[in-house]
């Protein structure tokens, strides 16, 4: 496959080219990095798997966990090998999805994620970028593990629409018409983030869209122009993510969400992200937020479906340097695997607890 063929063509003037660089279409690197059948099967049960538990045929807790994002091939695989090993024992009580994030969202500029610049040395070799994303998923996916990305640029998630089991829109694309027409399209359940406010009058509006058929301007598989003309999506939810005036994780908090999801007559069903501004962007303060939501669930509010953590190999988090730390985040603060594993050990276990208690009521 070829794609390094260059042209240049003139923005305004002479003195402001802008540089074009052809990708390969979304259909060749399917057909580079195939996902096979028995993947495939894989993939649609995981599908089937989260949205049995939005829908409350299945009264595990769907948990989105991982690195903020992938940046290091080999600690991504590491870590994702303990938390196959971790949701084999705790599958009874949850789902756990791999957090595979390969896009992230700039307020101005700054790495953009593995699938931009997988060099981490703003290369931007995006060819390999893609590549290396989608590697990265299928292996996971062999591994056992349903995968989940934040779904950015709407070009991109052609190149890995096949793979996931869960995507989420961000805080900051939620009011997107072109985001919600995307999802409209996605055979895959979506979480769409509240609003930077937080406040979720419009995710509640985005999940209405997103329900809807759709006909827009979009790329097809062969990367030509086409009109894309989606079925609507009945599987979204809302994420409880925080805002600029602080968390919104609790009580009264979701009962305000759930109320408001009512209203428009979306069903409740709500995830808490106990990162961003739930945990006012301290990651040590994860299991905290994570702790009151189960204790939410627990409590017999059935509405609270799961929660979404960042967690990588090892605490914290690094500037890109020419000396990174291994297993450690270079954007958003994490949880450490130890702490993260401790977490969700304990809260299976209270689960199980529970379990027990409701059979012999029952």
């Amino acid at each position: 496959m070829n794609a390094t063929v260059s042209t240049l063509n003139i923005a305004s003037t002479p003195a402001n080219p802008v540089l074009t660089r052809r990708l390969p279409s979304a259909a060749q690197l399917k057909q580079q990095l195939p996902l096979g059948e028995p993947l495939r099967q894989r993939v649609h049960a995981q599908r089937h798997a989260i949205r049995a538990i939005l829908e409350g045929k299945d009264d595990r807790l769907l948990i989105v966990v991982g690195p903020c994002s992938l940046h290091d091939p080999q600690s991504a695989l590491e870590y994702a090998s303990h938390l196959a090993a971790l949701s084999r024992e705790v599958s009874e009580d949850m789902l756990l999805v791999m957090r595979a994030y390969v896009e992230k969202p700039r307020t101005t500029v700054g790495w953009k994620g593995l699938a931009y610049d997988p060099h981490l040395d703003g290369s931007d070799d995006m060819t390999h970028g893609l590549t290396l994303s989608r590697e990265l998923m299928i292996e996971m996916l062999r591994m056992g593990l349903p995968v989940a990305t934040e779904l950015l640029q709407p070009i991109a998630a052609g190149y890995f629409d096949d793979l996931l089991g869960w995507a989420a829109i961000g805080a900051r694309t939620t009011e997107s018409q072109i985001h919600r027409e995307m999802a409209s399209g996605l055979d895959l359940p979506v979480g769409f983030k509240n609003g930077t406010d937080g406040g979720v009058a419009i995710a509640c509006d985005a999940m209405r869209s997103a329900a809807h058929r759709h006909r827009h301007f979009g790329v097809d598989e062969q990367g030509h122009p086409a009109i894309i003309l989606t079925p609507g999506n009945p599987d979204t939810h809302l994420v409880l993510r925080g805002g600029h005036s602080g968390p919104n994780y609790s009580q009264t908090h979701v009962a305000n969400a759930r109320a408001g999801l009512e209203k428009n007559g979306i069903p409740a069903r709500l995830m808490v992200d106990c990162s961003h501004a739930n945990s006012g962007k301290d990651p040590l303060r994860q299991p905290d937020v994570f702790n009151d939501v189960l204790e939410q669930h627990l409590s017999g509010d059935r509405s609270l479906i799961g929660m979404m953590l960042e967690s990588h190999l090892f605490e914290g988090c690094q500037p890109l340097s020419d000396n990174l730390r291994y297993g450690v985040s270079v954007t958003d603060g994490c949880l450490g695997w130890d702490a993260t594993e401790a977490l969700l050990r304990t809260a299976a276990h209270q689960l199980q607890l529970q379990r027990a208690r409701n059979q012999v009521i029952g």
